[in-house]
């Protein structure tokens, strides 16, 4: 049996506000499987954005252990799991997070020139990714001149541009109209077909059953975690509006 790519045991997360504590995440135990697609659902303070924080090793847990392709990374340094975010995990925000003052090839490139990589592997990369999004005649343009869909297609092209073994999103078409969202799905759907695990953190019910696996948090904790035997339906693809 082959290792999963994502391990988590006895997770726990808890925030202090003054003389109390808030118990945001609560023994989470889960297991993933490289290319599986996943939604994690829940109302407002279930836990859901503390537990895609901690996937994505923007935060650490206070108890319990993360093991990212065999390897345990709640042991690392700071500096340790910056470089393994870099490598193998991407993001993909529901407010975009590109750097206002970069066209839209330079916001690609972002990861990789971070990274080291030479300049001219980055400008082959960014070209075929500028191509693969339908970017191409808006590679000089800076955020504040691109749509809401061309700006979330740069985002999930900088996600990608390092090649990594999983891509969190959260709430990826919150701030687009049904159309544009529809579009946004595709692209992250089809990165999956692709061998990608995605992971995606949502409120909208019909995007949340386009996943064939959704997991259910309720205070903390994972309330459900249940196959679906339709997911990707065309049928269900709108988000809400």
């Amino acid at each position: 049996m082959s290792t999963p790519l994502i391990e988590l045991s006895g997770i726990e997360r808890v925030f202090h506000l003054g003389d109390s504590q808030v118990h945001a995440l609560q023994s989470i135990t889960l297991s993933i499987a490289a290319g599986e697609y996943l939604a994690v659902m829940g109302p407002s303070g279930s836990g859901k954005s503390t537990l895609l924080n901690l996937l994505g090793l923007l935060d650490r847990p206070d108890a319990g252990s993360y093991r990212l392709a065999g390897r345990d990374v709640t042991t690392l340094s700071a500096d340790e799991q910056a470089r393994v975010r870099s490598e193998r995990i991407g993001f993909v925000f529901q407010s975009f997070h590109l750097v206002p003052r970069l066209t839209a090839a330079e916001n690609i490139a972002l990861p990789m020139l971070l990274a080291g990589i030479a300049p001219a592997q980055r400008g082959l990369r960014v070209r075929q990714a500028l191509r693969d999004y339908g970017l191409e005649n808006r590679a000089d343009h800076r955020p504040d001149q691109l749509s809401g869909g061309q700006r979330q297609r740069v985002a999930i092209a900088r996600a990608t541009i390092m090649r990594p073994a999983v891509v969190l999103a959260d709430e990826p078409t919150g701030n687009l109209d049904r159309t544009t969202g529809e579009e946004v799905v595709r692209l992250l759907e089809e990165l999956n077909r692709g061998g990608v695990t995605l992971i995606v953190v949502t409120h909208d019910g019909a995007l949340g059953a386009r996943a064939r696996r959704q997991l259910l948090m309720q205070d903390g904790m994972l309330q459900q975690d249940r196959q679906s035997s339709s997911g990707s339906s065309p049928e269900s693809c709108a988000p809400a509006t």
